[in-house]
């Protein structure tokens, strides 16, 4: 069997993993290049084999899920990855804490049996078990955006069925009419407009919060890396 071949892509994404606090700037490798072929360059950088290793291996092991959308909108994120090694009470603790730093939240923690959940308003981290290990799951959706694009559309939609309907009746050059039809109008692209200003730079930093603590989980990042502040507030992922 022929050995995998990793993009430029790729490669550039397991060295990051890898030195999990410095950048390396993507490699150009034309067709691709093994594992043994980064681990020669990782040693030369000071990183070890194992690493190299791991952070190749987390790459088959996370799921990236496209963006739920709204109109062509993101409006909800997700990340999956699944690690092939029990969760043990210090992995939770260091996930945990690392969620809290990342969004800046508490959140609130709760256990069912071996499934664990860590929930800050639509913000949410699930563990689950599988027969090797545990998979987690982050997801989250923005309520508020959301909500804007959805009744602005609607506003929309309504002003231009109203209009339709006016002119059949021959109406609709009637100047009570045309106001309330056209602040309708006005009132629905508002609405759509602030959500969709709102909702691509959330979903980007969204997205990459989920992709740096899928990347710290499955190389398995040692506790003192990681620091709670002290002012940590619960809020709403909105």
């Amino acid at each position: 069997m022929a050995e995998r071949q990793f993009s430029d892509e790729e490669v550039a994404a397991i060295f990051e993993k890898a030195s999990e606090a410095e950048s390396l700037a993507p490699l150009s490798a034309g067709t691709g290049m093994t594992l043994a072929a980064l681990q020669e360059i990782g040693r030369e950088a000071g990183m070890s084999p194992e690493a190299i290793a791991r952070a190749a291996h987390s790459l088959d092991q996370t799921a990236r899920s496209k963006p739920q959308t709204l109109l062509g909108l993101p409006v909800a994120v997700g990340q999956t990855v699944e690690v092939d090694r029990p969760l043990s009470e210090a992995d939770w603790e260091r996930l945990v804490a690392d969620l809290r730093v990342t969004f800046n939240a508490r959140g609130v923690l709760r256990q069912d049996g071996p499934f664990r959940q860590w929930t800050n308003g639509n913000l949410h981290a699930i563990v689950e078990p599988t027969p090797t290990g545990f998979r987690l799951r982050l997801k989250t959706f923005n309520a508020n955006a959301r909500a804007l694009v959805t009744m602005g559309a609607g506003g929309i939609a309504v002003a231009a069925v109203t209009s339709a309907s006016l002119a059949l009746a021959g109406t609709l050059g009637s100047s009570g009419s045309m106001g309330g039809v056209g602040l309708l109008g006005m009132l629905g692209a508002g609405m759509l407009g602030l959500g969709a200003m709102q909702l691509p730079a959330w979903a980007r930093r969204r997205k990459a919060q989920m992709e740096e603590i899928v990347a710290r989980v499955a190389i398995e990042a040692p506790s003192s890396s990681l620091q709670i502040p002290d002012d940590l507030e619960t809020k709403s992922d909105s």
